[in-house]
């Protein structure tokens, strides 16, 4: 027998590295999906967004990224240099502590969307209430836009939660979601011209944890990620107004993951993260470990998605 222990170790590690490798290639299996909605041929937008002006007079060298992570910095942090090693990150950009998304425009002002973080203390619910501002010129942050009818509550206390950089007409869309509970979806898609601060159009009934917009040879699209459910929708854009009911394009295969953002990559292609979101304070809303990335492409011979569970 004990001769043939060591062929026994060996197919005992083979059979093991041939697990790995069979789950390797399970995590990366292309899974069609539910598709509704046909959105057409796409490709990544041309973008019109710069970076901040200030950012020249500190001689900050290209490739330059904003880091909204909240696991170093509160607020916002624009990291540069080798491997992004460089930081640049003053005091006063914690004043409004931490945020979720943003949007640049052509001068390189910079728009924020609020984020409850971790815990809520008595300043919370006035935060969520805004977009701010970061100034391309002088490089403070400031309160750009508040909104009265948003209110963020211990049950619920999201409120401005996403927005997105219209080029075509220098606007803004933006999401909300505080009045939502478990019997009703109470989120708000608007629609700002940031020149006046106006509200132009008012989108209720949808929560919206995420938007972007898309083009294709059909037309112009806004895609929301859902903060209900396991779902990616698109509103169709006409005239810089939404013409549609939110139509939904594709279910993701687990029910309690929910698109946090939506990055087109190229022909066809989005890439979609996930989060669980249960419109509560809790940690894994913000730990990498509990993310998940697909590649969502678009196969225009059978007209289906097909997703690619990346990590």
């Amino acid at each position: 027998m004990k001769k043939y222990l060591p062929i026994i170790l060996a197919l005992f590690v083979v059979a093991g590295v041939a697990f790995v490798v069979i789950d390797k290639k399970n995590s990366k299996k292309v899974m069609p999906v539910e598709t509704n909605v046909i959105l057409g041929n796409f490709n990544t937008l041309q973008n019109c967004s710069q970076h901040p002006r200030f950012l020249n007079k500190l001689k900050v060298q290209h490739p330059v990224t904003i880091d909204l992570s909240q696991q170093h910095f509160t607020g916002l942090a624009f990291l540069w240099g080798q491997n992004f090693s460089k930081v640049i990150h003053p005091k006063q950009w914690e004043t409004f502590e931490h945020f979720s998304t943003y949007a640049l425009d052509e001068e390189g002002n910079v728009y924020l969307a609020p984020m409850p973080f971790i815990s809520i203390k008595p300043t919370t619910f006035n935060l969520q209430k805004n977009i701010y501002k970061l100034d391309s010129i002088t490089g403070k942050i400031s309160i750009f836009m508040k909104f009265d009818d948003v209110l963020p509550t211990a049950n619920n206390p999201y409120g401005i939660i996403s927005l997105v950089y219209d080029c075509d007409d220098k606007t803004l869309w933006v999401s909300a979601i505080d009045e939502t509970d478990y019997r009703a979806e109470k989120g708000v898609i608007y629609h700002i011209d940031p020149q006046t601060k106006t509200v132009l159009q008012r989108i209720e009934g949808r929560d919206a944890l995420t938007l972007t917009l898309l083009k294709s040879q059909k037309g112009k699209y806004l895609l929301a990620g859902s903060a209900r459910e396991n779902a990616l929708y698109a509103f169709s854009i006409e005239n810089a107004q939404i013409s549609s009911e939110a139509q939904k394009v594709l279910a993701l295969p687990r029910a309690n993951e929910h698109i946090r953002k939506i990055k087109i990559r190229g022909q066809n292609h989005l890439e979609l993260q996930t989060i669980p979101f249960t419109y509560s304070l809790v940690a894994q809303t913000v730990e990498q470990g509990v993310r998940s990335n697909y590649d969502a492409k678009f196969n225009t011979s059978s007209s289906t998605w097909e997703l690619t569970l990346q990590r």
